[in-house]
């Protein structure tokens, strides 16, 4: 019996080896498990806020496009009014820009009678110029006469009862 015990304690022995290994092996894989949960679980959490974050950023330009849509409606309507008053106005622009084409055509030849008168002004010109200086000398005349006549009329004056 004591040789049957060697044999059940030499078949034993062989099997601590594999459970031991097992057994770190499972703590082994434990450890590592952990060291992941560390990483995993708060960058999950991190990628379910960032993710309802991004549903938010994405509704919200949703909410704001539907707005501008909404706006950009509302004044094309009004843009397109105007754009009938801007069309109405070149309209009458053009109208009136005819109108003056036809009145310079006649400023142009109004202005072609303007030659005779230009000669006629520098005739002017030069008639009053002849003037001025007939009156300048009548000037000059006038005062040497007040001058010649003054002195004895200022002593005549003296005698006379006025």
């Amino acid at each position: 019996m004591t040789q049957n015990n060697d044999n059940i304690d030499q078949r034993q022995e062989p099997l601590k080896e594999p459970i031991y290994s097992i057994d770190r092996l499972s703590e082994a894989f434990e450890t590592s498990a952990r060291r992941w949960e560390l990483i995993v679980y708060p960058s999950l959490f991190a990628f379910i806020i960032l993710a309802a974050y991004g549903f938010f950023l994405v509704y919200s330009l949703a909410k704001d496009v539907h707005y501008l849509a909404v706006s950009v409606d509302s004044n094309m309507t009004v843009l397109a009014g105007n754009m009938q008053s801007v069309s109405d106005n070149m309209g009458n622009m053009t109208s009136n820009i005819k109108v003056m084409s036809d009145h310079m055509a006649e400023i142009n030849q109004k202005v072609g009678t303007l030659e005779p008168m230009l000669v006629t002004i520098g005739s002017m010109d030069r008639s009053m110029e002849s003037m001025t200086q007939s009156t300048y000398i009548m000037r000059n005349d006038i005062s040497r006469m007040n001058q010649n006549i003054s002195r004895p009329m200022s002593f005549m004056n003296t005698f006379l009862p006025w």
